[in-house]
């Protein structure tokens, strides 16, 4: 069921149940276990966590089908933090997904014909479904389900850091923990522990756990704490009595003390009432003792019985027997990860501590040696290697951004603050002050409604008359000096790269809207502000990216990014222009000024 090479996805952001996993991960020197939270309807986003005492990412996605592919492939565990009132929704969108082999419900309360349907509809999917109400699993060295197995201490005294061989079911999340530890007294340690959960029904029952212990080769003795509730116990004893169960069990059901009130009493778990004579502790217990199961005679002598069990499996064998080998220093990992402490800053992007500063994780000598800036851009700002068009399209954005004459506002306020006599700093932000939603920044707005019409499937028609509507003019379509008899040779020479895409979605809805616009009015045309919008959409969707991530770069505002960056080579050019040829002041002419 789990193994060293088990994964998981947390849905909810449960960090301080991640945290606890990813301590256990490192206490048995294995993979950080935790690969990504769901945090339903909300952006990814990047979460500081530690393994050991080094800080590592953990993203969150909005839902599961968001999940990158590479996720996908390497998760087969979903712990499933969600609220009672959204776990079974959260529950079947994991089944639906086929992507995980085992889900833990951990929220109790669930309304009893929502876990009835999942076991239904989990019939055709296979997956092992532990829970409602459980606080988890732990096989032992090798990966831990949520909080299970509770603070470091208990993780140490209950030796679940190493294999044991005893494999342990409960229906308690609670007396799980106390169980391991009394398995750890008493034997080498569990090999596996499952808490199935306190709730009516479970997924998962004792009989499904039992068959799975009795196939697995690392366990060779099982314990099972039963209780008062439910005939599931019982089964265990005619499967014993069949001979379906040949390893040695050791059993106890609690609330041996129900025979003893008068009346039905409800004890602490939802299934914990007996209606029936076969479905009290005391009956339960003496079936399964009937059966061939080693029974205490009260659960003050369960360590003992285990104990006496386990040396007739292994006589002769000390209780270090199975333990995972290695010469790690458990103490050392403690104060390790007590004595950490969390960074200031978080850098994904570049790293100088090397023999060789890193791009994206890439050297730079590779980054030189293929001499493309925007490869460099590829990997700075998208953390992509992006193919060879995007890059083409790229360097000729910068190219056919970098300027476009003096008299456009950004090039003619870094002039004036470069003719008052300031550096060349000041004279570059005066102009970059003057980017914005009619001035360059209309990138940003074209690729948001671009992006968002062709999302929701909106017609051009229809986007053209909701803008008209709302009176909004469109950002990317219009020019003060080109049109339509006039062409911009810029989106012609884009327009001609174009065709290198492998697909041009958005651009093509674009030019369609450019075609009614210019029904209109023949300057209504689509400027390069409009088609580079377009342009980066599609290579965005080109390489992975879906809405929402998209949705969040335009947000974050890397689209007017690439005119910036462009545009700062042209204020430059005019800041030295200005000072090379030593000009002086400049002042309006009253002519230029109309006085009221």
């Amino acid at each position: 069921m789990f193994s060293r090479n088990s994964f998981a996805i947390i849905y909810g952001l449960q960090t301080q149940a991640a945290q606890k996993m990813l301590d256990f991960d490192y206490l048995c020197e294995r993979e950080a276990s935790v690969l990504a939270f769901i945090n339903a309807g909300k952006q990814k986003i990047n979460h500081k966590l530690f393994y050991g005492d080094t800080e590592i990412l953990i993203p969150s996605y909005p839902n599961i089908i968001s999940l990158p592919e590479q996720i996908k492939q390497k998760t087969d565990t979903l712990v499933n933090f969600a609220s009672f009132r959204s776990a079974a929704q959260a529950t079947n969108e994991a089944l639906e997904s086929k992507i995980f082999k085992n889900v833990i419900i951990i929220a109790e309360g669930i309304p009893e014909r929502q876990t009835i349907e999942i076991i239904e509809k989990n019939k055709q999917y296979g997956v092992n479904i532990i829970g409602p109400a459980t606080v988890g699993a732990m096989s032992a060295g090798e990966f831990r389900v949520g909080n299970t197995g509770g603070s470091l201490d208990n993780i140490v005294s209950s030796k679940l850091y190493q294999k044991g061989s005893i494999g342990l079911v409960s229906k308690s999340g609670g007396m799980s923990n106390e169980m391991r530890r009394i398995i750890a007294d008493r034997t080498n340690g569990t090999s596996i522990s499952i808490a199935l959960g306190g709730d009516k029904y479970n997924i998962m029952t004792f009989t499904d756990v039992m068959k799975n212990f009795e196939a697995d080769d690392e366990v060779k003795m099982i314990v099972m704490l039963g209780e008062i509730g439910g005939r599931e116990e019982n089964k265990i004893a005619d499967m014993i009595t069949a001979g379906e169960i040949k390893k040695p069990v050791v059993a106890w059901c609690i609330g041996t003390i129900g025979d003893t009130l008068k009346g039905d009493v409800q004890f602490g778990h939802a299934g914990a009432k007996s209606n029936a004579n076969e479905e009290t502790a005391n009956y339960k217990n003496n079936k399964l003792k009937k059966a061939g199961a080693h029974v205490p005679e009260s659960f003050i002598d369960f360590g003992d019985k285990i104990e006496e069990a386990y040396h007739q499996v292994n006589p002769g064998f000390p209780k270090e027997e199975g333990a995972r080998g290695g010469s790690y220093n458990i103490s050392e990992k403690i104060k390790i990860m007590n004595n950490r402490k969390s960074t200031q800053f978080t850098s994904t992007i570049s790293d100088e501590r090397g023999a060789e500063l890193t791009y994206n994780k890439r050297p730079i000598s590779e980054y030189a040696q293929k001499g493309s800036f925007a490869d460099v851009i590829g990997n700075l700002w998208l953390k992509k290697d992006l193919p060879e068009y995007a890059l083409d399209f790229i360097n000729t954005t910068l190219i056919l951004l970098a300027d476009h004459g003096p008299a456009v506002s950004g090039a003619t306020n870094a002039i004036i603050t470069a003719r008052a006599g300031n550096d060349l700093k000041s004279s570059l932000i005066a102009g970059l002050t003057t980017i914005g939603p009619k001035f360059g920044g209309a990138i940003d707005g074209a690729a948001n409604y671009f992006s968002q019409a062709v999302h929701d499937k909106i017609t051009p028609e229809k986007f053209v008359e909701s803008m008209r509507e709302a009176e909004i003019n469109i950002p990317g379509i219009g020019h003060k000096v080109k049109s339509k008899f006039n062409p911009d040779k810029r989106c012609e020479i884009l327009l001609n790269l174009s065709k290198k895409f492998p697909q041009a979605q958005h651009l093509q809805f674009a030019l369609e809207v450019e075609k009614l616009t210019l029904e209109k009015k023949s300057n209504l045309i689509l400027n390069v502000d409009g088609m580079v919008a377009a342009m980066f959409l599609d290579i965005f969707q080109d390489i992975g990216m879906d809405y929402e991530e998209i949705k969040e770069y335009i947000d974050i505002g890397i689209f007017n990014a690439f005119f910036i960056l462009a545009r700062t080579t042209g204020f430059i050019g005019h800041i030295i222009d200005q000072k090379r040829s030593k000009e002086g002041l400049y002042r309006t002419p009253w002519e230029d000024i109309m006085y009221d």
